[in-house]
């Protein structure tokens, strides 16, 4: 499938600075590339274990639209049964598609550690706005798809947003996606747009640690409400 750039218009841009036009791509490659080393013994027990237990390959594979509205693949973890992909790509807490260790996965959001790959290949940044679904992305206003001015991040600006539990007790989850939960991510994304500076993204990756490690030792019980912010963007 051939997917066409959107079109980018007037509107806010992030400045031209030395740190956006060459600090940044350096400061993705060394530290994303660092971190697969670093991580390689770990990212192999953690496929061997998604192989394991759950039938299918470890690594799941979704079209995300990146800088200009260039399609790449994004990479994951797989933490959903074999075939989910056919389904909504709107995932919402208690998901039946999400296997056991998936649970885990998601809600540590090691899961997402393939993505230094992306950041290593130039499609991704370690700090940006979240990539979204061609779909998505269609129902983007002209000011909203300035966020296809830099390249989408593992992490970012929308880090206080806990998505899945948001679209948990929804009935129509698109709907109060497209309507509520993206614009509102939209809107911090837009915002980083116009600061993007060195101290700006190692705030946002402190505070993604930070959060990470909370949820991991103290994790949501079954059937509690988070903040009425959201995450997907961890």
């Amino acid at each position: 499938m051939v997917y066409s750039a959107p079109t980018l218009t007037t509107g806010p841009r992030p400045s031209d600075s030395f740190y956006l036009r060459f600090g940044k791509r350096c400061f993705d490659f060394v530290f994303a590339t660092a971190g697969l080393l670093l991580l390689l013994p770990f990212l192999v027990i953690i496929g061997l274990a998604v192989r394991l237990t759950s039938r299918g390959p470890m690594l799941f594979r979704h079209i995300r639209l990146g800088r200009f509205g260039a399609p790449f693949q994004m990479l994951k973890f797989r933490s959903m049964r074999v075939g989910s992909e056919k389904g909504s790509p709107l995932t919402a807490a208690g998901d039946p598609r999400i296997t056991r260790l998936g649970v885990w996965l998601r809600r540590s959001k090691v899961d997402e550690l393939p993505q230094l790959w992306n950041v290593v290949c130039g499609e991704m940044s370690l700090v940006g706005p979240r990539p979204e679904v061609p779909t998505f992305v269609a129902e983007y206003s002209q000011r909203q798809r300035q966020v296809l001015c830099i390249r989408p991040g593992i992490t970012g600006p929308e880090i206080d947003v806990y998505e899945e539990q948001l679209l948990a007790s929804r009935e129509d989850k698109e709907a109060f996606y497209l309507k509520t939960v993206m614009p509102g991510k939209l809107e911090r994304d837009l915002e980083y747009l116009q600061n993007v500076d060195f101290f700006s993204d190692i705030a946002i990756l402190f505070q993604t640690f930070k959060k990470l490690l909370i949820r991991v030792h103290d994790p949501f019980k079954q059937g509690a409400h988070p903040p009425a912010t959201s995450d997907r963007a961890l």
